[in-house]
């Protein structure tokens, strides 16, 4: 199939994304606008490219945090949530659950609950357009267990139905699983789905501490699990779900150099449950309709095998049962429906 049918298919049918930072999908155009509401200052395009422009995981975070810094009230993040909707749309993802970082925002004095209400008015929006979104709070690993606690307790006074779990993201190397125990811990006990990132840039080690200490229903990364034939035939056997984000991954560059050695091929061969994410897109410059083509096009992965990944996004996901299998109806009839409209499509589905 070449590019153009590829992406048309892509388009057509529902997906699902469980790893996607909310604040990566800002566009350039309203960094700018933040950063003049804000500063009164212009970025000028070489700003820009300098912004996005780094090496490494510390150059990437340090972006991420610069782009936080842009937000300077709770109305800002109408900007975001714009853009939001846009990348949502232009792939034609009808189901997200999102990770949503609090530190930054509160710590320079706004307000959880006004924050949480912004957004939580967005997501209703968007659910009138057939969009459905979950948030996950990242409780982060780069500002400690005190932070992590305070994040968690925020969550549990909020009581927003649109709020489904928390993450543990961040510098992988800085907060070691164990030490956020006691927060997973409460976090499980009052209902909450438990996610975090692991073997990013660390051994699965960090993947086998996640699960034991976190209660981690799915490991955001990955990559390193390849490494460890024992905990990946446990992966296998239990169909614990991988948040895979390929070009994030190669960028990273700890467990993998280039795309077409990325270790999904391997995985999804082995049995695992992985599914297909971008991560931070406006970062990584990456769309999730250009994730699903570097699939294609540099793994060798079949028509068949995107049909099951795509599928993969909802089974993974924290949605009811009744609600998964709805989305799976759909994504079958779609798919269906686009091969019936083009017969000329030779190649096996």
């Amino acid at each position: 199939m070449n590019k153009k049918d590829f992406y048309s298919l892509l388009k057509y049918v529902p997906k699902a994304e469980l790893h996607l930072h909310g604040e990566a999908v800002i566009s350039k155009e309203s960094l700018k606008e933040l950063y003049k509401k804000n500063t009164g200052l212009t970025l000028s395009d070489a700003n820009i490219r300098q912004i996005f422009s780094y090496a490494d995981l510390v150059g990437f975070l340090d972006a991420f945090i610069m782009v936080q810094s842009c937000i300077n009230s709770e109305e800002d993040f109408s900007y975001l949530m714009k853009d939001f909707y846009t990348y949502l749309e232009d792939n034609n993802i009808v189901y997200c659950e999102t990770f949503f970082s609090p530190t930054s925002h509160i710590r320079k004095g706004l307000d959880f609950h006004s924050i949480t209400k912004e957004i939580n008015a967005s997501i209703k929006k968007a659910k009138t357009c057939g969009r459905e979104v979950k948030v996950i709070i990242d409780v982060s690993r780069s500002f400690g267990v005190e932070n992590a606690k305070a994040n968690l307790d925020y969550v549990l006074n909020e009581k927003k139905l649109d709020i489904i779990g928390i993450g543990l993201g961040g510098d992988e190397k800085r907060g070691k699983a164990k030490d956020f125990k006691t927060v997973f811990d409460k976090a499980k006990k009052n209902g909450l789905h438990c996610v975090s990132h692991a073997g990013e840039i660390c051994p699965s080690s960090s993947i086998k501490d996640s699960l034991t200490y976190l209660h981690s229903e799915r490991i955001g990364h990955g990559t390193s699990l390849i490494k460890d034939k024992k905990l990946l035939a446990e992966f296998v056997k239990k169909q614990i779900p991988l948040e895979i984000c390929p070009t994030s991954n190669v960028f990273i560059g700890t467990y993998v150099h280039d795309i077409k050695e990325h270790p999904i091929r391997e995985m999804y061969d082995k049995g695992i449950m992985v599914t297909l994410n971008t991560d931070d897109p406006t970062f990584f410059k990456v769309s999730l309709l250009d994730e699903y083509w570097n699939l294609y096009s540099k793994l060798n992965f079949n028509l068949k095998e995107i049909h099951e990944i795509i599928l993969n996004g909802f089974k993974a996901s924290f949605l009811p049962e009744t609600k998964k299998k709805s989305y799976i109806k759909k994504v079958n009839k779609a798919w269906d429906m686009w091969f019936l409209e083009h017969p000329d499509i030779k190649e096996k589905h």
